[in-house]
């Protein structure tokens, strides 16, 4: 018996988790009940998650690599700062408004006010170490590279931020986007 397919567990694993956090917070719900919720056993927990706060930044987590390859994909005639913008637009247009982290916009019901800032933190500058690679990569010096890395993942997180507080009815991200990454980018030398 093979089981079930992986991205049916996986996704299981994040709904039983998501309804958990919200019908009792994020501290008092344990891997053990999401496995039980999910229907699964706690080594199927481990296959896909390295602990209960990775289930909070799915979606996040899944745009690191949109931006790795959206990046990869930039024809290298491509001014390194425009590339960086458009690596941004594409990976935003993978955020839909019903995909925004729970993480970012049930904070206060789930109770994971500093929880939320470690983990944010933690995976806006794996979001930066991507584009400060990219930029290493297209022949910028380390600390021009550094910069604009956290300059631009600092003003697409106020974007993300926004955007998720903003419910429901919010735009589409490129819009929050476009906003707050173009000036910063603009600062470095992009036109």
């Amino acid at each position: 018996m093979a089981g079930r397919p992986r991205a049916s567990s996986e996704r299981m694993l994040e709904e039983a988790a998501s309804e958990l956090f919200l019908e009792q917070g994020y501290a008092k719900t344990t891997i053990e009940q999401i496995t039980r919720r999910a229907g699964v056993s706690r080594n199927t927990f481990f296959n896909y998650f390295p602990g209960k706060a990775d289930l909070l930044w799915v979606e996040l987590d899944a745009s690191r690599a949109v931006l790795t390859d959206a990046l990869a994909a930039a024809p290298a005639t491509t001014d390194p700062l425009a590339a960086v913008e458009a690596a941004l637009a594409t990976t935003a247009a993978a955020l839909t408004p019903g995909r925004a982290p729970l993480a970012l916009t049930q904070w206060e019901v789930m109770g994971i006010d500093e929880e939320l800032k470690a983990a944010g933190l933690a995976r806006a500058l794996a979001h930066a170490g991507v584009v400060e690679a990219f930029l290493l990569g297209r022949g910028l010096d380390a600390l021009t590279a550094r910069g604009i890395a956290l300059a631009v993942v600092g003003a697409a997180s106020a974007a993300v931020g926004r955007w998720a507080a903003d419910g429901p009815e919010r735009a589409p991200l490129e819009t929050y986007l476009q906003k707050v990454v173009h000036p910063v980018l603009s600062g470095f030398g992009i036109g």
